[in-house]
């Protein structure tokens, strides 16, 4: 896979006009494009082809599906319509939900991948136990969510670069590590609270890197990007 193909920028604005023109600024510099919440709820499912038109040959919604499993089967097969590339709910649903929305995907072509989100990288460890409740690190809590993601018909995970190689050891290799929290040297970590460099992410293991504000914020998010593809490429 080449360096520029792991990137999935964040297209995280607020209309069409805007994502549109910034994935034309992007063409060749870019593996695939994440449509989130906020775009998708000030532009509607319409957006998708805004973006195809404007260059994104691979469209990623974070959809973040979280419902009972006849209602995440409903969506996630409605989203399918509009030939999307990759899409994922919460692992946290369980099992019945993820096979749900795994089933809802047979009969697609061409299939998405479907992926099950872990541990919000906004969330850490104190975090994790005393307003979840849950007794367990967040490698562990990470890598039970990922092995449940896995048997449950997931082709991978959304998970922070502090947990990747504790999935990879759960799960093994072909099963997908999608990675948010990607931050280059030097750049602000935001609300993001488990984060490493893109060199660092792919170095353990990472298949996709998701990359924001470092692109988007960036004046010239062109070199950005190319910026970020040459860290890539160097390990």
């Amino acid at each position: 896979m080449e360096a520029p193909d792991r990137i999935i920028v964040a297209v995280d604005v607020a209309d069409a006009d805007s994502a549109a023109r910034l994935v034309e600024s992007l063409a060749g510099r870019a593996g695939a494009f994440k449509v989130g919440l906020e775009l998708f709820t000030a532009a509607g499912p319409s957006v998708f082809q805004r973006l195809r038109d404007a260059g994104a040959d691979r469209l990623f919604y974070d959809c973040k599906l979280h419902d009972i499993p006849n209602t995440v089967a409903g969506a996630v097969r409605a989203a399918a319509r509009h030939a999307l590339w990759m899409m994922n709910v919460h692992a946290a649903g369980g099992a019945r939900m993820m096979r749900a929305a795994a089933a809802s995907l047979d009969a697609i072509e061409p299939r998405p991948l479907l992926l099950g989100v872990t541990l919000l990288t906004s969330l850490g460890a104190d975090e994790l136990e005393a307003e979840l409740g849950v007794a367990l690190t967040p490698e562990e809590y990470v890598a039970r969510l990922a092995r449940l993601a896995r048997d449950s018909g997931c082709d991978g995970v959304v998970a922070s670069p502090h947990e990747i190689e504790a999935v990879r050891g759960a799960c093994g290799a072909g099963f997908l590590i999608v990675t948010p929290g990607v931050r280059p040297t030097g750049a602000e970590a935001g609300d993001q609270r488990r984060t490493l460099t893109p060199g660092e992410a792919v170095r353990l293991g990472a298949d996709y890197l998701v990359i924001g504000r470092p692109i988007t914020g960036s004046p010239d998010p062109a070199q950005a990007a190319l910026r970020i593809a040459d860290e890539i490429a160097s390990v």
